[in-house]
This record gives C-alpha cells, sequence and structure tokens, in this order.
C-alpha cells in the first residue's frame, strides 16, 4: 500500500516540512535494520509523494556488502517504478549521509532529489568527504539537502555503537 507523503510542490516552507515527513519515514525504516546492522533507513517516495519503497541497512543480516538501505530501497523502487532503473522525478530520504556506493547509485538510477539525516565526516560521499552526486562532471546532478532532523538521526547512531561498546566490554 503506498501512502501519499506531503506535497510535492508549493513554498520551501511546505518543502521543509515535507523533507522532515519523509526523514521521519526513514527513521522508521531504520527499525527494519538486521539486529547486527547499523541502523539505518531508507525511502523513496515517486514525484507524486507515494512512498515506492522503504529499507533498512541489511549488510551484516545478509552477508551482503551491499546491502544498504539506500540500494536496497533503490532495487525495490525500479521494480515498480519507471523503466526498470530510471527513478527520475523520484525522491531519496536516508538517515545518514550516502556512502561512495550509495551515492553512485543513487545517481545512476536518476534520482531527482536526496534527502539526508545525520552527515557522515568519515564515508560521506555527498558533501562531507566527498561529494559524488554534485561532481560537475556528471551528467546527472540530483538537488541535495543534509541535515534534516540531523539530531534524531544521529542519535539512532550513536545509541547502537554505545551498544557495540558495551556488548565488546
Amino acid at each position: 500500500m503506498s501512502a501519499r507523503v506531503g506535497s510535492s510542490g508549493g513554498a520551501s516552507h511546505d518543502r521543509l516540512h515535507d523533507d522532515e515527513q519523509l526523514i521521519r519515514l526513514a527513521i522508521a525504516a531504520a527499525a527494519e535494520s538486521g539486529p547486527d546492522d547499523v541502523p539505518i533507513g531508507a525511502v523513496i517516495v515517486d514525484p507524486e509523494g507515494f512512498e515506492l519503497a522503504r529499507a533498512g541497512n541489511r549488510r551484516e543480516a545478509d552477508g551482503d556488502p551491499c546491502a544498504h538501505a539506500e540500494v536496497i530501497a533503490l532495487r525495490a523502487a525500479a521494480q515498480r517504478f519507471g523503466d526498470g532503473w530510471r527513478l527520475g522525478g523520484c525522491t531519496l530520504a536516508v538517515t545518514v549521509e550516502p556512502c561512495t556506493m550509495c551515492a553512485g547509485a543513487i545517481g545512476l538510477a536518476r534520482i531527482e532529489k536526496v534527502v539526508f539525516g545525520a552527515w557522515e565526516p568519515k564515508t560521506g560521499a555527498v558533501g562531507s568527504l566527498w561529494d559524488v552526486l554534485r561532481d560537475p562532471r556528471l551528467t546527472h546532478r540530483p538537488q541535495v539537502r543534509g541535515g534534516v532532523l540531523a539530531d534524531e538521526c544521529a542519535a539512532l547512531l550513536k545509541s547502537f555503537f554505545a551498544g557495540q561498546r558495551d556488548h565488546l566490554a
């Protein structure tokens, strides 16, 4: 079942509200991460604001280095929308700044807009360490908005890694 997420147009104030809604959906999707996986969630909506896919990180659970939330959501959305791989006009929201692999996949899928929560200074490829999606040498450069509900998204990571440290102690 698809649910409409806010409006796809309107004033910048409306867009801000929409981006926050999308990040809240991504936070909920992080709960779908495997028990030993970093809780990262992603959601993709079509140009009208209807949800196409959501996913949690499953790298550890699936034993798959490519099972990041963004990639899983891109694969699912591509099966439901467009010509099988182009997701033009769609928006992807994710709780953490995408890594290089995910940024590449997002660009290749032709996502129109990327919204993310927490910045990732160690591996972030959408403004922190690199800026893959806005590289002027590429033919497709989506709109990017980072830092949306950053504190809430960072708290998910902080809690997970604190639990990991406690488990090792």
